[in-house]
């Protein structure tokens, strides 16, 4: 598929000339939507007379076409493979740890060390490092506490039973079954328990063990040895497992959850500043990426890709908070039962403002966009909010990677809560830009004096005339001689009316401008068209500026939630003051 093209809007233009075409006067919004969906022309259709016979089985070009796949296919892997490596050489040292260790294993049973009586079992040793060896220390503790334990529990029930088993006699195969299944059955209902699944593994390994040591020991006729012999290839396998990975460039999963949160910051603000300068510029994608569309990764866009980051790692800041628990202090992280959940939590108040980032994006990939010199009247407060928020996201991922606390004296929330202040005022005063004040029913009433000599007569209280208005009506600005103008109609007098309502339309004049109209050159409109759906879509259009400024204003208010989360933190995890 294409990959997603930019391009700028012309000027004085709210929509393209299908979609104007196809939306605006048609009423549907399907064509404009397919248009921009399906993908653009492929090689194939710019060259018709190309040659397209399929190639026969077993020629001479089939078999050359499969070699020259397969080495293309063999140097893609090998590029591949190398920059994973360069990008990340933790995962080149973690594939050596992994094979030193399952060589010093090996090598005792290629000597036949400690003793022959072991050799047999040696198997589980090799097993557990394989299935043990994770990336990070904790993983490691933690599939190591659970095989172990597993494998002790399991071992000591199948002794019990075994001996229990022994007095029934002839009806040990039967005793022995039922025990495998009732144990197979409150094994597996105990791991689905929710606060149990953590322990999953090990409870895997209960149920293994135990149907070992029952199975092979009734056959053998030796229980304790196969379940001592079981469990001391499997502590050998652990041990040799955890001094390999903890000795040799540990890599510990506290700093992964550390850093993983602080690039998440910088993502966000990345992608913050991305929607406010391309809305800003009147910048839309040609075609929205299929990708884009079902919510998947997409590399080549940073400001889809950076609020993603942040919303897609919830899963990964909680398994890592997970292993991190496990790991004893070390670094920075000196205490024991180190505050983890503190930084999911601020990982939580993170992605509760990448939500306003997402939905900003989605105004971008709105199918109704507002105009070009409507989107300039609030340039400088659009622009401001955005690059004060972006600086307050900057400035806390830079103090949480230092470990460093805010400045108390300092309120870093400041300039970007003046920033919004000033563009919610702007909005109050060009408001008129943000509705149609046309359809209003406030400025649609009748100039017909019979209909204005009825009216006053049903309302002779101002609050009765207000109660059949809203409450957004009800506060525009009423005329300052509101009294005069009930007196008079309770005695209606046609040149005082007259000249009440010359005033009414100086006023509503010079209050509610009259919106910027559509040229016949920007919407290709004609005397034929349907003057009303232009008029629905230019308002709705203007919304959607609306909805853009809201929600940066709603984004600023999310801020202040993400700044005590991070003093939270920095309380609870003792970090240094500022410099």
């Amino acid at each position: 598929m294409a990959a997603p093209k930019l391009e700028s809007f012309r000027r004085g233009s709210m929509f393209d000339v299908s979609f104007r075409r196809s939306s605006m006067f048609d009423g549907s919004f399907r064509q404009s939507i397919r248009d921009r969906l399906l993908p653009h022309p492929t090689r194939d259709s710019f060259y018709p007379g190309e040659d397209k016979t399929p190639v026969r089985c077993c020629s001479y070009r089939y078999f050359s076409d499969k070699i020259t796949g397969f080495v293309t296919k063999s140097q893609d892997v090998l590029v591949t493979a190398w920059e994973m490596g360069t990008s990340d050489p933790r995962k080149i040292i973690f594939s050596a740890k992994m094979g030193l260790a399952l060589t010093l294993v090996s090598i005792l049973v290629f000597f036949k060390l400690p003793g022959s009586e072991l050799s047999n079992h040696y198997l589980w040793a090799i097993l557990t490092i394989v299935v043990v060896f994770e990336f990070s220390i904790g993983a490691t503790f933690s599939k190591g506490c659970n095989r172990g334990l597993g494998t002790l529990s399991a071992g000591a029930l199948a002794l019990g039973m075994a001996e229990i088993s022994a007095l029934t006699g002839k009806w040990a195969e039967v005793f022995n079954s039922v025990s495998i299944f009732v144990v197979a059955f409150f094994g597996t209902y105990a791991k689905l328990y929710p606060t149990m699944k953590p322990y999953e593994y090990g409870f895997r390994v209960f149920l293994l063990t135990y149907c070992y040591v029952i199975v092979s020991g009734y056959r053998t006729g030796e229980f304790m040895e196969t379940a001592v012999s079981r469990f001391l290839m499997i502590a050998l396998g652990g041990g040799i497992g955890l001094l390999v990975n903890t000795c040799i460039y540990p890599i510990w999963a506290g700093d992964d959850l550390h850093n993983l949160i602080a690039k998440n910051f910088v993502n966000v603000a990345t992608s913050l500043e991305g929607c406010v300068n391309a809305y800003l510029n009147c910048v839309a994608y040609d075609t929205i990426p299929s990708k884009m569309l079902v919510y998947e990764a997409v590399t080549d866009d940073p400001v889809y890709s950076g609020y993603r980051s942040a919303v897609q790692s919830t899963s990964q800041e909680d398994t890592l908070m997970g292993f991190a628990s496990w790991e004893p202090p070390h670094g920075p992280y000196r205490s024991f039962r180190y505050p983890w959940k503190a930084y999911v939590k601020v990982g939580g108040a993170l992605r509760h403002c990448a939500f306003m980032v997402m939905a900003l994006h989605g105004c971008i990939l709105s199918e109704i966009q507002a105009a070009e010199d409507k989107r300039s009247v609030f340039r400088n407060e659009l622009q401001r909010v955005g690059v004060e928020g972006a600086k307050v996201l900057r400035f806390i991922g830079e103090k949480l990677k230092t470990m460093e606390r805010l400045n108390p004296i300092e309120d870093i929330l400041h300039e970007i809560h003046q920033a919004a202040e000033e563009l919610q005022s702007k909005i109050d005063k060009k408001s008129y830009l943000l509705v149609n004040a046309e359809t209003w029913e406030i400025g649609n009433r009748s100039k017909d004096l019979t209909d204005e000599i009825k009216i006053s007569n049903l309302d002779e209280d101002v609050s009765r005339i207000l109660a059949h208005k809203s409450q957004s009506e009800a506060t525009i600005r009423p005329p300052k001689n509101w009294d005069v103008v009930t007196t008079t109609s309770k005695n209606p007098n046609p040149a005082t009316i007259q000249s009440q309502q010359s005033r009414t339309a100086m006023q509503k004049q010079s209050s509610w401008p009259s919106r910027i109209s559509l040229t016949p050159g920007s919407l290709l409109i004609t005397p034929g068209d349907d003057d009303e759906a232009a008029k629905m879509y230019r308002s709705a259009s203007a919304l959607s500026l609306a909805t853009f400024a809201s929600l940066l204003i709603e984004f600023v208010a999310r801020l202040e939630n993400l700044v005590n989360a991070y003093d939270e933190l920095c309380e609870i995890a003792n970090f240094k003051e500022a410099a």
